[in-house]
């Protein structure tokens, strides 16, 4: 089956006249599920609006409690992302649609090999968005023209709370991670929506099986999760070395360990990942530049050389900077002498969030005498603060002192 691709996030229907809710029956939801499959999609699922329930209360209480950090962005949007009615107040339903990403190794086995850096499993491939909005977009096609009402395609690029819809609508749960859980995927699954103005009756909402395991919240090395099912993303790896913006505080860096974009942790060790299997999406595959790459040659990159060599992928929207200071961080933390070099390189860098990591690396890798000489040849012409409390401080200084 051929369908057209759609060039907006909106398409109209083109064939078909305005159908009745009556009229949709578990036909029109069998023929989108096909096409999903043929799409590669991993499930499909329907939901309606107001089935969002609480989950917005829970966003006001997350966001009121500061635990979003400085991603501004969720504070800005928190009205429209409340409800998805105030995205679209025509839609009537919302089919939800999981793109696996399921890795083909244990994500966890690099942690140990502290001289390659290790970047979460949904970074390692093509961009997810591009190629799961790509998707939705076919199969929002077909739909307009089974019922002749308008869609809107949404992959995690507008103010829609995608994790609460699809488990309203049956893919999986919300696991105590607060990442939404599949029998089928595990903890692997991309998430995309199509709101439309058809209404479609929906699927069953699926019972949270996590009973009593807890190793999400166990294995967690910066203890992110105040309690089940709660989240405090300025303690979470991820969004330390992606979302942050400013310098990452002592108490944080040695967690980090060789994790340089994302972390997996709580997502590997749930045993629902042994239904999974490795995804089929041939782009969601690790390149030559995601898969445990030796730090020794990500230190050495510039911001033309970064861009090139994470061209397509989720590394690149983070930036060289943010992306460098990470790398930096990894390597204090590998204990291997010779990555000093190339550190003791990156003092000078212009960047001070690069050069301040750089300080803190070199002390934990270098000699006391060779500590000295380096700070007393930087440190007087030194203009940031943070950097020059990173050289005298006998311990890192916390962000902001």
């Amino acid at each position: 089956m051929t369908i057209p691709i759609s060039t907006s996030d909106r398409v109209s229907g083109e064939t078909q006249p305005s159908t009745d809710a009556a009229a949709l029956t578990d036909g029109l939801k069998d023929q989108l599920r096909a096409y999903a499959v043929e799409l590669g999609l991993s499930g499909l699922r329907v939901t309606h609006p107001s089935a969002i329930g609480g989950a917005g209360d829970r966003l006001m209480q997350f966001l009121g409690d500061g635990r979003h950090g400085d991603m501004d962005w969720l504070q800005t949007a928190a009205d429209r992302r409340r409800h998805p009615l105030a995205l679209w107040p025509e839609a009537r339903s919302i089919l939800v649609a999981g793109l696996s990403y399921a890795p083909d190794e244990d994500p966890l086995a690099n942690l140990a090999n502290r001289s390659n850096g290790t970047i979460s499993v949904y970074a390692q491939g093509r961009d997810y968005h591009d190629v799961l909005k790509k998707k939705l977009k076919e199969l929002a096609r077909l739909l307009a023209k089974l019922t002749g009402e308008d869609v809107k395609v949404f992959t995690d690029t507008a103010p829609l709370m995608e994790k609460p819809l699809a488990a309203a609508s049956g893919l999986g749960w919300q696991g105590k991670h607060t990442n939404l859980v599949s029998r089928t995927e595990g903890s692997w699954l991309f998430l995309g929506a199509i709101l439309t103005t058809a209404s479609i009756s929906p699927d069953a909402q699926e019972q949270d099986h996590c009973g009593r395991c807890q190793r999400c919240l166990d294995i967690c090395p910066t203890a992110a999760f105040p309690a089940p099912y709660q989240l405090d993303a300025r303690r979470c790896i991820a969004y330390l070395t992606i979302e942050h913006k400013g310098h990452i505080a002592p108490e944080f860096r040695e967690a980090i360990g060789n994790r340089i974009f994302g972390c997996d942790d709580c997502l590997a060790v749930c045993p629902w990942n042994k239904f999974a299997h490795a995804s089929r999406e041939a782009r969601f595959a690790a390149t030559e530049a995601t898969r445990n790459p030796p730090l020794a040659a990500l230190l050495a990159l510039d911001e033309a050389t970064f861009r090139i060599h994470f061209a397509g992928t989720p590394v690149k929207r983070t930036g060289r900077d943010r992306f460098i200071r990470n790398v930096l961080i990894a390597a204090g933390n590998s204990r291997d002498p010779s990555l000093c070099e190339p550190v003791q390189a990156l003092l000078t860098d212009p960047s001070p969030i690069v050069r301040a990591m750089a300080v803190w690396a070199f002390k934990r890798l270098a000699g006391a005498s060779s500590v000295a000489r380096a700070q007393q040849l930087h440190i007087s012409g030194e203009s940031d603060t943070y950097v020059r409390g990173e050289w005298n401080a006998e311990q890192p200084l916390e962000p902001g002192q």
